[in-house]
C-alpha cells in the first residue's frame, strides 16, 4: 500500500489538501508508459514533486517511464519561476498539441492539386513541396505515390506521369572503352574548392545521353549552383562533334562561366580546345565516380524521363529538346527549397551582381 507523503506548507490554502487527495487516488495504473499524461496524473505529478520525490520514483508511482516525467516536467512548468503546476502543464500541453499539423484529406482539391503538378512531370515530392510554397492544399509525399498506386491497380495511366514509369532501375554503367588517357588531362583534384560549395553560376558538369543503339545523343550540361540545363543533339560522340556543340551552346554565357567538369569518356579529348574557346578551366572527375558529378547525374536521369534508353535519338527534332529544357529548367527542385533553376538563377546572379556592384 502506498504511502502518502507529508507536504511542505504552501502560498494557497487548500493546495496541501487537494494534492493528498490526488495521492490518495493513486492506484493500478495499466496505460502504456510512453502515453501522454491526464490531467489527473499531472496533479499527481505536482502532489510528489511537492514531497520531494525524485523523477525516478514520480514516474514509477505513475507507471511512466522516467523520460516522460521528466520531459513533462522541463516542458510545462511555469517559465518564470520553474515550478510545476498541473492545471498551467495540461493547459501548455493542450496548446502545443493544438498547434501540431493536422492531417489532411485527400479531398477533390488536393487531387485537382496532385493532377496539375502530375501534368507538368513534377515527381510526387515536388508537388509537396512545391503546394507548401504555392499555398495549396496538398498531403504528404507518400500519399501522393499512393494515388498513383491506387490508379494503376484501376488501370490508370497517372503512373506514366512518374520518372521511371513506376519500374525500378540501375544506375547508368560507363563502358570501359569510353575510357583512355586523354592527352593534357586535368583531374577534379586540381579544381579551386570554391566550385565545391555551389555558391555561384558558372561552374558546370557535362555528359552525354546515349540513344538507342548508340545512334546519335543528347550533350548535357548543367550549371552546379542553380541546376540550368543546356542541352542539344549531336550526330555523333565524336569529339570534335562534342567540342562544336559545347561551344554552340555556351557561346552567349561566356562572361559568366568558369569551369567545365565531365567524365573520361574519349568524346571529351578536344577539352583543352573547349577550355580556350570559352575561357573556362576544364577538369575531369576520377574514373568510375559519378558521384563527382553527381548533379549532372541526376539531371540525366531527369532527361531519360522524355528521351528513355530505347528511343531512336534520329527521331527527335530541335523543337521537342527546347520544349524538354524549358520544362526542367522550370521544374521546381527539392534542395532548392522547391524552387526552379530559373528561379535559382536569376537569385545567384542578382546576388552575383550586388556582390560586384558594392565591390
Amino acid at each position: 500500500m502506498l504511502s502518502v507523503p507529508r507536504f511542505a506548507p504552501r502560498g494557497k490554502t487548500g493546495d496541501a489538501q487537494r494534492a493528498k487527495k490526488v495521492i490518495l487516488s493513486l492506484g493500478c495504473n495499466t496505460q502504456n508508459k510512453m502515453a501522454q499524461l491526464t490531467l489527473e496524473q499531472r496533479y499527481k505529478i505536482e502532489a510528489w514533486l511537492e514531497a520531494g520525490k525524485s523523477r525516478g520514483q514520480i514516474a514509477q508511482f505513475i507507471s511512466k517511464d522516467k523520460s516522460v516525467v521528466s520531459r513533462e516536467i522541463k516542458r510545462n512548468s511555469d517559465g518564470r519561476n520553474g515550478q510545476y503546476k498541473a492545471d498551467l502543464a495540461h493547459r501548455k500541453a493542450q496548446n502545443r498539441h493544438k498547434l501540431k499539423p493536422k492531417k489532411r484529406r485527400f479531398n477533390a482539391e488536393v487531387e485537382a492539386n496532385v493532377l496539375y503538378y502530375l501534368t507538368m512531370d513534377y515527381s510526387p515530392e515536388q508537388i509537396s513541396g512545391r503546394a507548401a510554397k504555392d499555398s495549396r492544399e496538398m498531403v504528404s509525399t507518400e500519399r501522393i505515390y499512393q494515388y498513383i498506386w491506387e490508379d494503376k491497380r484501376k488501370g490508370g495511366k497517372l503512373h506514366q506521369y512518374l520518372r521511371t514509369k513506376g519500374k525500378r532501375y540501375a544506375k547508368r554503367g560507363q563502358a570501359k572503352g569510353r575510357r583512355g588517357q586523354i592527352p593534357g588531362r586535368v583531374g577534379i583534384e586540381h579544381r579551386p574548392e570554391g566550385v565545391e560549395r555551389k555558391e555561384r553560376f558558372g561552374d558546370l558538369e557535362i555528359d552525354l545521353v546515349v540513344g538507342k543503339g548508340h545512334k546519335q545523343a543528347l550533350l548535357t550540361i548543367n550549371d552546379r549552383a542553380t541546376g540550368m540545363l543546356f542541352m542539344d543533339k549531336v550526330e555523333s560522340k565524336e569529339a570534335e562533334r562534342i567540342e562544336e556543340k559545347t561551344v554552340e551552346l555556351l557561346r552567349d554565357w561566356i562572361p559568366l562561366i568558369h569551369t567545365m567538369t565531365s567524365d573520361n569518356g574519349k568524346e571529351f579529348a578536344r577539352h583543352q580546345n573547349i577550355a580556350e574557346k570559352l575561357t573556362i578551366d576544364f577538369y575531369f572527375a576520377l574514373p568510375y565516380h559519378s558521384w563527382q558529378r553527381g548533379a549532372n547525374e541526376n539531371l540525366n536521369g531527369l532527361v531519360r524521363q522524355y528521351f528513355p534508353k530505347d528511343m531512336d535519338f534520329r527521331t527527335i527534332d530541335k523543337a521537342q529538346i527546347q520544349q524538354v529544357v524549358q520544362t526542367l529548367n522550370n521544374r521546381p527542385r527539392k534542395r532548392f527549397g522547391f524552387l526552379s533553376p530559373n528561379e535559382m538563377l536569376a537569385q545567384t546572379l542578382d546576388q552575383q551582381l550586388d556582390v560586384a556592384f558594392i565591390t
